[in-house]
């Protein structure tokens, strides 16, 4: 890659740090140039050559800059996603693109008038688990699906201390902070459905937001697919379960990246990405007799590095995004609704 795009990330705090820098500042093609941060200064500790602005407006100003990562809190993404392609930069948002999908349609056309990228942060395409799932619905040993569920749950009875998303503004709550991921792994594997069905609930006290959804999406050939997320799981249920007509697959979520990253490790070793041992989904197959044959599938290799590698093919190169600007108005459409 002859080539290094120009990038500066809007915030330095954890989604920075953990789920921005590193694949910019590993990947060849990418130059990790400048950081918003108000307060601490701290990216310079892990990376000696980036600037650091005390503004998100110096920051976009900054002609060398040619894409913008917008990894900012929820509410504040379709006006710096807006300033940055105003100024000619190509943007990265992270999710929720933005908080309504007349928003998005808005600023997928800006970007095209201003001859620039408008490309959405969906990670988890990248897990490993995920990755999995792909692999098994692709091998067609399921048969016909008729009934998907994944689901992101966790304990976490209090009230957070991210204002963004837990008081009633834009673009806050769960379905808003973890609804996006399951969505779009929805909509990448099955496209858009012909309806769906939505219900929200407020169970932690005091809660502002709904902190529990389930989104059932159906689909022409008879498939259903449950999404679910919930604030208050003590004994957390598998994330994937795939149901067909010749077998089933059950699959807990269990990427280590975020937690390899957070420990500092690098994506470029070789450990990187990999689940730890005993993760293994269950694949259970009808035999020709009527019976049943289990088996452990080791899991695929997670690695954002895909992500990040598919931005700079769009950029550099107009190879097409994977993720679509269809799947997102989509996604926004059940989210806003």
């Amino acid at each position: 890659m002859n080539r290094k795009i120009n990038t500066g990330l809007l915030a330095y705090g954890m989604s920075g740090k953990v789920f921005h820098a590193p694949f910019v500042s590993t990947h060849p093609g990418f130059q990790l140039s400048a950081v918003t941060e108000r307060n601490k200064k701290q990216a310079i500790l892990d990376y000696p050559a980036v600037k650091s602005y005390d503004s998100v407006a110096e920051l976009i100003a900054d002609d060398s800059i040619e894409l913008v990562i917008i990894n900012t809190p929820n509410y504040t993404h379709y006006d710096y996603a807006k300033q940055a392609l105003l100024a000619g930069k190509h943007i990265l948002v992270e999710k929720p693109f933005t908080a309504t999908s007349a928003q998005a349609k808005e600023l997928f056309e800006l970007a095209k008038n201003q001859g620039k990228k408008a490309l959405v942060y969906q990670n988890r395409r990248y897990d490993s688990g995920f990755n999995s799932v792909k692999r098994i619905i692709a091998s067609g040993v399921l048969g016909k699906l008729v009934e998907v569920h994944f689901r992101f749950d966790r304990y976490r009875n209090e009230i957070g201390p991210k204002t963004f998303k837990e008081e009633p503004i834009a673009a806050s709550g769960l379905q808003y902070d973890l609804g996006p991921h399951l969505l779009d792994q929805a909509i990448s594997l099955f496209g858009q459905p012909k309806s769906f069905h939505k219900v929200l609930s407020h169970n932690r006290e005091n809660t502002k937001v709904d902190d529990y959804f389930a989104i059932q999406l159906s689909y022409p050939n008879e498939l259903n697919v449950f999404l679910t997320a919930s604030m208050l799981v003590a004994d957390i249920q598998p994330a994937f379960v795939l149901n067909g007509v010749q077998g089933s697959f059950l699959k807990n979520h269990a990427d280590v990246q975020e937690e390899q990253l957070l420990k500092g490790m690098k994506p470029t070793e070789t450990q990187y990405g990999w689940e730890y041992p005993n993760n293994e989904g269950k694949l259970t197959v009808v035999t020709a007799d009527g019976g049943r044959e289990t088996s452990l599938i080791p899991s695929q290799k997670g690695d954002y590095t895909g992500l990040f590698e598919a931005v700079y093919q769009n950029i550099v190169n107009n190879v097409p995004y994977p993720i679509t600007e269809s799947d997102i108005i989509t996604q926004l459409e059940i989210l806003e609704s």
